[in-house]
């Protein structure tokens, strides 16, 4: 029976949805956080989330870095992503998406303050734009809180650990964010949130971790 050890910080971001899948696969895993920045040499490209895959039968450990890949490397293998390459594609874009509107989030800090209020800006375009796209899919897929289908998958499992990542126990570098995307957030997301977290593939980890339905109105 194979085991898995997921190597994060101590908070939900690039290594949320991870998490999620592995709670949601049932999976026999464990939650490692490495004294930083000690353990960096140790990771294979010095960084983190890293997923180390144990087999019963003592051959060599797996191991994967890069959040993405971790995670459709879990989605695929616990049937989170659908066979066809197609209906996987366009799961996976909505998953890249997200990742570009965090990357925006963070840029202004990393430049001249002269440029910064433009940064700014062009952060809330985007999450205007994605919450848009998402919430027109939701609507599309007859409002049923998920984006694709009728069960769980590995677009509505990314989409709501976006959503952890700026709504519930934030990192400090995202403190000011909570009340801008509440603001932006509409009442077909909140519903995937709800869904998300009234799956019980998934109840128990955010029942332990804070859920979002906590920080919106409902």
């Amino acid at each position: 029976m194979t085991s898995y050890i997921f190597r994060y910080f101590n908070v939900a971001g690039f290594g949320e949805t991870s998490r999620l899948l592995l709670a949601a696969s049932k999976a026999d895993w464990s939650d490692e956080k490495p004294e930083w920045p000690q353990e960096k040499p140790n990771q294979p490209f010095g960084r983190l989330p890293v997923l180390v895959e144990q087999s019963a039968d003592g051959s060599p450990d797996f191991v994967l870095s890069e959040s993405a890949t971790i995670e459709r490397y879990i989605a695929r293998t616990y049937g989170f992503l659908p066979m066809d390459p197609g209906e996987a594609a366009q799961q996976e874009q909505l998953r890249d998406r997200l990742n570009d509107v965090v990357i925006a989030f963070f840029t202004p800090n990393l430049v001249d303050a002269s440029a910064r209020e433009a940064k700014n800006a062009e952060f809330v375009g985007l999450l205007d734009r994605l919450f848009s796209v998402h919430s027109e899919l939701l609507r599309k897929n007859g409002n049923n809180g998920h984006l694709f289908g009728t069960e769980l998958s590995y677009a509505d499992i990314a989409t709501y650990a976006f959503l952890r990542m700026f709504l519930v126990n934030p990192m400090e570098s995202l403190k000011q964010s909570p009340q801008l995307v509440k603001s932006k957030l509409t009442p077909e997301l909140v519903k995937l949130a709800v869904t998300a977290e009234a799956d019980p593939l998934l109840e128990a980890y955010v029942s332990k971790r804070g859920k979002v339905a906590d920080v919106v109105q409902v």
